[in-house]
């Protein structure tokens, strides 16, 4: 939010002088004022209105409550008195609000401004006494439109007129990878632009809250990292959440957060409305089947360490025969009072294993099938591959995600290597 604007000039008599300022008396009060500016203009005139060498450039500095963004001009001209005139627009923000979008938005006003004194003189000729007049009303707009709506468009003159829009910004998007699953939190189908990327265009029909990154890389016929970087983008504007890929074979169990879901019926009802199957009858699709809240808490609390999604199928059948247990995982999940709990591979034999000297290349013929057991002198090419996942850092999605195999298919793998111990955490 921006506390004030300012707008600055040299004055030959005076020096660097405040003009103008919304609020008024807000960086240099009157002399009859009882407010206490928000900065001693005195103390920083050199920065906002400093010399030559560093005009035309963003200047930002921060005194211990406030930041000052100003991008002074210097124009050079012998109709000037001392043949140059150095003015400056500045935003004074809370220290601690992000001011990116704000740099912007200074070197814009800067440079209308600029174009304004080069065509008509019009901040030089400016003769409207201090916090009046059109320089004033323009510093005064700005302020309230940025503030309240984000944007601003205002007329200056038949042939110029301001437009600004401040975009905001938000934290740089969780770390993507390719078992990642995204879940669009708003409709995509809305959102679609002819205009846009091929690529995302290809990518947003496959984002169904099933297939992982890599898969929908595949299904787009598109490269991974093209399909990456358009997931992020997504994921950076908040249209997307990710989670983990759902199996039967999959673990999760409560969060603290649990307690929370406990006691409150808006989100039990919320969640049976999400999760409940539509069922047939009179040969139309009646409404969703009848599942109350309290059944949501107790299939919550069955939930646990051990105990795959498979079995707390089979353990809650009757009630889980209404249900989709993939929207209520995913449900849990993401209202944070469930959580996944992520198998581990580690062969004992393997880790660490930082250096290569004989006694590694001895436990690897150890390890591998013999030539007679094989049928040939080289070990096996697709335990090879396995060996790198088996350092107790590589969670089955990932290994599965990057072999392109079913966790049995995997479990088999380990079975062959013979020492491998899976770790859930």
């Amino acid at each position: 939010m921006i506390k004030a604007i300012f707008f600055s000039a040299f004055d030959t008599n005076q020096g660097p002088k405040v003009f103008h300022q919304v609020p008024a008396d807000s960086i240099a009060p009157s002399s009859t004022s009882t407010q206490i500016p928000l900065l001693h203009f005195p103390s920083v005139s050199s920065y906002i209105i400093p010399r030559p060498e560093f005009c035309s450039r963003l200047i930002t500095f921060c005194t211990p409550t406030h930041r000052v963004l100003s991008h002074p001009v210097c124009l050079h001209s012998s109709s000037y008195p001392r043949n140059a005139y150095t003015f400056s627009i500045a935003l004074v923000l809370d220290v601690s609000t992000p001011f990116a979008s704000y740099a912007t938005v200074t070197f814009k006003l800067a440079s209308l401004l600029r174009t304004l004194e080069e065509q008509s003189r019009f901040l030089s000729r400016d003769t409207s006494a201090p916090n009046t007049g059109k320089i004033y009303a323009l510093c005064e707009i700005l302020l309230e439109d940025l503030n309240n709506y984000c944007e601003s468009m205002i007329p200056i003159d038949d042939s110029n007129t301001l437009n600004i829009k401040l975009f905001p910004t938000y934290p740089p998007p969780p770390p993507l990878y390719p078992y990642h699953v995204p879940l669009s939190t708003v409709r995509l189908d809305s959102l679609i632009d002819p205009n846009w990327d091929l690529t995302m265009l290809r990518v947003l029909p496959h984002i169904n809250g099933i297939n992982s990154v890599k898969q929908i890389s595949l299904l787009a016929d598109a490269d991974y990292k093209l399909v990456r970087k358009a997931i992020e983008h997504l994921l950076y504007y908040g249209c997307l959440l990710l989670l983990d890929i759902f199996s039967f074979s999959a673990i999760y169990a409560p969060t603290a957060e649990l307690a929370t879901f406990v006691e409150d019926t808006e989100m039990q009802n919320e969640c049976a409305k999400y999760v409940a199957l539509p069922t047939e009858g009179n040969g139309e699709r009646s409404k969703r089947s009848s599942i109350d809240g309290f059944q949501m808490v107790e299939l919550s609390l069955g939930l646990k360490q051990g105990q795959n999604v498979k079995n707390f199928y089979l353990e809650h059948a009757e009630t889980m025969d209404k249900i989709d247990v993939r929207r209520f995982i995913t449900f849990g999940v993401i209202k944070g009072f469930l959580y996944r709990v992520h198998k581990f591979a580690i062969a004992p034999s393997q880790t660490p294993r930082r250096k290569r000297n004989h006694k590694t290349k001895v436990r690897r013929q150890e390890r591998f099938p013999t030539a007679a057991e094989a049928g040939n002198d080289d070990p096996d090419p697709d335990l090879v591959e396995l060996e790198r996942f088996l350092d107790g850092t590589h969670c089955f999605d990932e290994i599965c995600t990057e072999l392109m195999l079913s966790e049995q298919d995997l479990l088999c793998r380990f079975k062959a290597i013979g020492d491998v111990q899976i770790i859930c955490r």
